[in-house]
């Protein structure tokens, strides 16, 4: 597990927490006040967008406002680094989701 070591830091991508592994999850914030969560399911990286100023703790379905997938081929889940990359670049190709 990984912890960012300043959570004050705004304005830029930053990881809260990483669990690598077979069942990879972990949790951020985007920069512009949207915070993000990615696990691992069925040989999937699944990555939900939260919009901004949640009003708990735990996002609820309602407050996502983007996601994506992707296969787990060319990510070593046991590599925090390679969870972080990919994590990153799906956080940025997420669509949005209609409601």
């Amino acid at each position: 597990m990984t912890l960012a070591p300043d959570r004050g830091v705004s304005g830029e991508f930053a990881f809260e927490d990483i669990i690598p592994g077979i069942h990879a999850s972990g949790f951020g914030q985007v920069g512009d006040g949207r915070t993000f969560s990615f696990h691992v399911e069925r040989q999937l990286l699944l990555v939900e967008v939260y919009r901004p100023r949640l009003s708990g703790p735990v996002p609820q379905a309602e407050d996502v406002v983007a996601t994506a997938s992707r296969g787990l081929v060319d990510i070593d889940v046991t590599d925090e680094r390679s969870i972080a990359a990919a994590v990153r670049d799906a956080v940025w190709v997420a669509q949005p989701v209609s409601r």
